[in-house]
């Protein structure tokens, strides 16, 4: 109806509409102002930048792994205090039961009615499946205990408790309150490579959010947040042509992202998997 305006189909908000020749017998003309300035978008990828680190890790999953030391050296659980008897006798001991704990003596370890303490078990010695180098001790973390009347020889009772605790157990004082940190998942600044050595619980097929220990450490530059990506090296196979051995190409099986550090090794979550993981296969820059 109004043929002065081309692409009428092509009138958006925000334009202005100059009306003229109205008027009694006139045939009203439009004409369109294009008020704004027009930009052609085309399909590409848009970043967008976020304000603060994402918590792209779940509290329940690795909360007690940042409250625990973990990682120890071989004698470092030698000198502090210890579970000696449980009340009446008792070996094995379990959440509510009662025991002594001795070994307070030292001034560090003086415990006030209410203290709390980890009880740690030392664990399997870490060896590195290539170089045979001694990463550490890893600590088996059996539960929680609570000083009821403290003493050289302290009265206590286990309020948590993942598995049986024995005499000669290791107490440790528990530290200050740990907020759950934020993450910024990001790849190493540099190209590193490593093994996934082990996994708590000795778990030896692995998946999403599964926890693994890697023989990257603070000395490799590993910080918390570094993303690796997890890749599984085929066993060797047989040319049907050549008859020889040949290696295949490292499958990617995953991405795994560091939460603790030590400094030989690291605590890593399973971020995603797209096939089983397992005990050495090979982490990388991704």
């Amino acid at each position: 109806m109004n043929p002065g305006i081309q692409n009428p189909h092509l009138i958006f908000p925000g334009d202005v509409l100059v009306l003229s020749g109205i008027g009694e017998g006139d045939t009203a003309q439009v004409k369109v102002l294009r008020s704004r300035k027009v930009t052609k978008l085309s399909p590409t990828v848009r970043a967008e930048p976020i304000d603060q680190a994402v918590p792209t890790i779940s509290p329940d999953i690795i909360l007690p792994f940042l409250r625990k030391p973990l990682i120890i050296g071989r004698t470092e659980l030698d000198n502090v205090p210890y579970v000696a008897a449980g009340e009446e006798g008792t070996i094995s001991l379990g959440k509510y039961d009662i025991f002594w704990g001795r070994g307070f003596d030292q001034k560090n370890d003086r415990a006030a009615a209410g203290d709390l303490f980890h009880v740690y078990r030392p664990g399997k010695l870490l060896i590195h499946p290539e170089t045979n180098e001694a990463l550490g001790i890893q600590a088996l973390h059996l539960g929680i205990a609570r000083v009821i009347e403290p003493g050289d020889t302290s009265k206590m009772e286990i309020i948590l408790a993942y598995e049986d605790i024995n005499p000669g157990d290791r107490l440790v004082a528990q530290e200050e309150q740990i907020n759950l940190p934020y993450f910024q998942p990001r790849a190493p600044e540099r190209k590193v490579s490593g093994i996934i050595v082990d996994a708590p619980g000795s778990v030896s097929e692995l998946s999403r959010l599964s926890i693994v220990v890697l023989t990257l450490g603070d000395r490799d530059g590993m910080e918390p947040g570094h993303v690796l990506r997890v890749l599984r090296k085929e066993p060797e196979q047989k040319d049907p042509v050549t008859g020889k051995l040949f290696q295949p190409p490292l499958q990617k099986s995953g991405l795994a992202m560091i939460f603790r550090t030590f400094e030989k090794v690291s605590y890593a979550l399973v971020m995603t998997s797209n096939r089983v993981i397992h005990i050495n296969d090979i982490v990388q820059t991704p």
